[in-house]
């Protein structure tokens, strides 16, 4: 295990002096070379080393791009160097790693131990943060089941509070109903949703309103909100903010049937009109189904 920290070590050198210089990918192997000989010479693990490097430049673009789902308040540009490669690092070992050899939550202590020894005051909480939220939206794969009988945990009420807004938008076409839905970089189909009071010109905007202005914004659609379907709220961490809940309100909204233009957002890649009947063979998150279920069942019913 210490070589593998060693070698992780080696290879987060080469990607901070790669990215700190902005120098080009062909210069990598020859950094990578210097590196090994500098820091570990005689060291027996190369090919894990090389490959680990190999695969974070390969999936780098795709990584990026989930590094700014999973921290949307943060963009890649924003984040220090050497944590946003740290980051790079755990997300290849969580995502694109073989799990047999690196289980996910040795991809991810591996990289919290590498914030630790390089990184700032608190860059362990922001990787911790941002990998536990990843992990998460995996459905935490490996996590051992400790009892069948799951009690819901409730987060402390003196973290601040983000408040979001989003929609199950819906519109007719004839005597079709279609559904539009948004994806993400993790594979899944999920709603249109946003911030709500987050700036000075919004800071006093209803839930609702706030809703209306963030589907136009991100789906280019005028909406007009019929009900409210539900609540969700989960934890996330911001680097200057420390810990904060994330609380969304969702509603069922109408719009006209017409083309999406969607929002250049980090952590979105497609947007989509679905019939009702093709909603079923979509990837959901378990949070998300319920609510699209009850939306369903209510627009069956009109």
């Amino acid at each position: 295990m210490a070589n593998r920290h060693l070698s992780r070590s080696i290879v987060l050198q080469t990607l901070f002096e790669w990215d700190f210089a902005s120098k080009d990918k062909k210069e990598i192997p020859t950094i990578f070379k210097r590196n090994v000989q500098e820091f570990a010479p005689g060291h027996g693990d190369f090919s894990f080393m090389e490959n680990l490097l190999d695969g974070v430049l390969e999936k780098q673009k795709d990584i990026d791009l989930i590094i700014e789902k999973a921290a949307p308040d943060w963009p890649i540009d924003k984040i220090s160097i050497i944590d946003r490669n740290i980051l790079r690092i755990g997300l290849y070992e969580l995502l694109f790693s073989d799990r047999g050899e690196v289980p996910p939550k040795v991809a991810i202590n591996e990289a919290i131990e590498l914030s630790k020894a390089f990184g700032g005051e608190t860059s362990s909480k922001f990787v911790n943060g941002v990998l536990g939220a990843v992990y998460k939206e995996l459905g935490e794969p490996g996590k051992e089941e400790t009892s069948k009988d799951k009690r819901k945990v409730h987060m402390p009420t003196n973290i601040p509070m983000q408040h979001l807004g989003g929609a199950v938008v819906y519109a007719k076409d004839g005597e079709d109903i279609y559904l539009a839905l948004v994806h993400d970089v993790f594979g899944h189909w999920t709603l249109s949703k946003g911030k709500i009071g987050d700036s000075e010109e919004t800071k006093n905007e209803s839930v609702e309103n706030g809703t209306i202005r963030e589907i136009k914004e991100e789906l280019g659609l005028d909406i007009k909100i019929k009900e409210k379907l539900g609540e969700n709220e989960y934890p996330t961490y911001h680097p200057e903010k420390g810990k904060i809940r994330k609380h969304v309100t969702y509603f069922l909204a109408e719009a006209k049937y017409q083309d999406l233009h969607p929002e250049a957002k980090g952590g979105l890649d497609d947007a989509k009109w679905f019939k009702l009947a093709d909603i079923i063979d979509l990837n959901f998150y378990n949070d998300i189904l319920p609510l699209i279920t009850k939306a369903i069942n209510i627009l069956l019913k009109k």
